[in-house]
């Protein structure tokens, strides 16, 4: 695995001259390739602890650079540039801009968790990438992905009526998405459970969509979860110095 120094060589800092001669050698091509020195001044001193804060990046801390979760992630077998180890470290060091630059691939993490039974510190990797990608968020760096809309969906279902209907959350999540309902797959899967499923159960779904049935006693657990999860986003807004509009 290359060391992180040449990793944070960008592709802009290497020049090589087509046509160099030094001492009557001739150096062309590759023989002349030159890193241009660059300066890291950007650094966040509180990086580190704005990850540490956030739900599974508890333990970054312990991380003593071994490779492991690397060396067992699933996404790095196929996208070498998925590289938890680096994205720790550079948590670790402050280079929030370097690790903006993998802002868009840090949240394929599949949570297969076999870096976290790989690591022999027990930093929990799955955690960190789940907690950095939640930051990424938070800080206004990359919208919410598709996943992200889906839990939500989800959640708040949960926590409004204690139940769940899977038409109402699918319904959610496309709307959320952008995604139009009348996609041929979806029709044809609709079209399908219609004839299979038995009349009293679709005309049972049709009325949960419609009346939205609660579980009985619900409400006081569903304040009492609302309440929850306001203090826990405050606690989040607050360790990475943002609002309650998630501004500075």
């Amino acid at each position: 695995m290359p060391i992180h120094e040449k990793t944070l060589i960008r592709p802009e800092n290497l020049v090589t001259h087509e046509h160099l001669e030094i001492d009557g050698v001739d150096v062309s091509g590759h023989w002349s390739t030159f890193i241009e020195s660059r300066a890291v001044t950007d650094y966040n001193e509180n990086l580190q602890e704005e990850i540490s804060a956030l739900a599974g990046g508890e333990n970054i801390h312990r991380c003593w650079q071994c490779g492991s979760c690397t060396n067992a992630c699933t996404v790095n077998a196929i996208n070498p540039d998925f590289n938890p180890r680096y994205w720790i470290y550079l948590i670790r060091m402050g280079m929030e801009e370097e690790l903006l630059r993998d802002k868009d691939i840090i949240w394929q993490c599949v949570s297969c968790n076999k870096c976290t039974y790989a690591c022999p510190r027990d930093v929990v990797p799955e955690g960190v990438m789940k907690a950095t990608a939640h930051w990424l968020e938070l800080k206004g760096h990359t919208p919410e992905s598709p996943s992200t809309i889906f839990d939500d969906g989800f959640s708040q279902q949960v926590f409004d009526t204690g139940k769940i209907e899977d038409s109402r959350v699918m319904r959610g999540f496309f709307k959320g998405t952008g995604q139009s309902l009348t996609q041929p797959w979806l029709v044809a899967m609709v079209t399908g459970l219609i004839k299979r499923f038995p009349l009293f159960y679709l005309i049972r779904m049709g009325w949960q969509t419609v009346f939205r049935p609660k579980t009985r006693g619900w409400g006081r657990a569903s304040r009492a979860i609302h309440e929850y999860v306001e203090e826990v986003e405050a606690a989040n807004r607050a360790a990475l110095g943002l609002d309650a509009k998630g501004a500075k």
